[in-house]
């Protein structure tokens, strides 16, 4: 039996805690002893014993078994992958058969024989590490399942054309990506992309908004935790790095974090190791690196708010999305996208939108991208009582937000604003707005008439 695993011994008898507790000393990493079986849960949530030796029968309750059950079932609903092994008597063995039926793994009689003893824990400490790694598997599962399918993202503008040729080009690259841009802009779909056509697409891909996590906790998700390490920490947690093995870790709004942890995710990098929160055994990591921020990270180094050694490490490429406004064409393939979509969820009867809906959107600054313009084509779609989404059905925020609208340069509509400024300032007296245009009135009724 190797130098491995730690034992809780729980038993009312002095002599039997003073021999098993020589008898393992040599043989594992650690050994705790109790009388008291009230200190148990104790001991599991600050300990964290990979085996327990619990006896079956205290002084409270002499020969029944009953209290040893009792303090199994305590022990599970702190900690339901626990490995516990029953100490009992020869003439308890039909007690500890019933004891194994309710979880525990195993018994040792008494008196034990010495190698018997020490192989029966040392195939529990085994028993201990397969649950653990079980669990781990688990969650690589989950991870990979839950991101299986492949993104949808819609564009054909010269901006994405851009962005689609650079996730081509790193599809056989291991690099770790920093991808830059406004909110909204689909910087998750983007990372997802990499991933999905990354030699990595068959591992786990493993999101975290780190704008969502308080600066207390950031260390326990990212690296994990034993149990015990703090007051909540009632079992071992695996941090987002482990479950993240040999696939792809998507930090998004990595602007977001302090200083100090900045310098954790910096020596996490460098060494390609993590600590849990009450550990001190490093374990090793092999992860891809997608990070993403709205922030200018470039200036926040000017600034001294973000280190520019944890920003060498991450901006191996950068890529920059760009704002809706800037995407031309992309408006119209959006909006016929959502509309289909959201018409099918919600049971409309929607078949198009409307030339001067598409007008709208495209004269619209959309300060929240495409995440604001799919909530305004859903509003619309909701609201809609008929078979087109017109410019009435459509919702926006006046104009006067943080972005500026953008300038519309597009001849067709500033003929029309200006045809339709003339008749309004003529009173809709057609000579007088023709004059007021330097047109004919022929020339005039013909471009009103192409503007229906």
């Amino acid at each position: 039996m190797q130098n491995k695993g730690k034992i809780l011994i729980v038993d009312d008898n002095q002599d039997i805690l003073f021999a098993l507790n020589l008898l393992l000393k040599p043989h594992v990493e650690a050994v705790k002893v109790t009388t008291q079986p009230e200190r148990t849960i104790h001991f599991v949530e600050t300990f964290n014993p990979d085996v327990i030796l619990l006896d079956m029968n205290f002084t409270k309750d002499a020969d029944s078994g009953q209290e040893g059950l009792h303090w199994l079932k305590k022990i599970k609903e702190v900690d339901p992958d626990a490995v516990v092994i029953f100490i009992t008597a020869y003439s308890d063995t039909e007690k500890a058969v019933q004891a194994i039926k309710a979880g525990a793994v195993d018994f040792i009689p008494k008196p034990w024989e010495k190698e018997k003893l020490l192989a029966t824990v040392s195939s529990a400490i085994e028993l201990r590490r397969s649950r653990t790694e079980v669990t781990h598997l688990k969650q690589q599962v989950e991870a990979l399942e839950s991101n299986r399918t492949f993104p949808d993202i819609i564009g054909e503008s010269e901006p994405m054309h851009r962005i689609f040729d650079m996730v081509d080009k790193l599809k056989d690259t291991d690099a770790n990506i920093l991808i830059l841009g406004e909110n909204g802009t689909g910087k998750d779909l983007i990372a997802n992309l990499l991933y999905c056509t990354s030699p990595r697409a068959n591992h786990p891909f493993v999101h975290i908004d780190l704008g969502t996590i308080p600066e207390q906790l950031f260390e326990s998700e990212l690296f994990g935790h034993e149990k015990g390490a703090f007051t909540d920490a009632k079992r071992e947690k695996k941090g987002r790095f482990e479950i993240a093995s040999g696939g792809t870790l998507f930090l998004d709004e990595i602007g977001n974090l302090s200083l100090p942890m900045q310098a954790k995710m910096l020596t996490a990098i460098d060494k390609q190791q993590i600590t849990r929160l009450g550990s001190t055994t490093p374990l090793d990591m092999d992860v891809r690196l997608i990070c993403a921020t709205n922030a200018n990270v470039h200036d926040m180094v000017d600034r001294g708010e973000f280190r520019q050694d944890l920003l060498y490490r991450i901006n191996t490429i950068e890529l920059h999305i760009p704002p809706l406004r800037d995407r031309g064409r992309d408006i119209e393939l959006l909006a016929n996208y959502f509309l289909k979509r959201f018409a099918r969820k919600y049971k409309k009867d929607i078949k198009s939108i409307t030339s001067s809906a598409i007008r709208k959107l495209r004269e619209y600054s959309w300060p929240g991208n495409v995440r604001e313009f799919q909530h305004t084509i859903e509003r619309a779609v909701i609201l809609s009582s008929g078979y087109t989404i017109s410019a009435d059905d459509l919702i926006l925020t006046p104009t006067n937000t943080r972005k500026a609208k953008v300038e519309n340069l597009n001849l067709e509509d500033i003929e029309r604003k200006a045809i339709e400024k003339a008749l309004d300032r003529a009173d809709g007296n057609m000579s007088q707005a023709a004059e007021i245009l330097g047109i004919s009135r022929y020339a005039l009724y013909r471009k009103v008439d192409k503007m229906k």
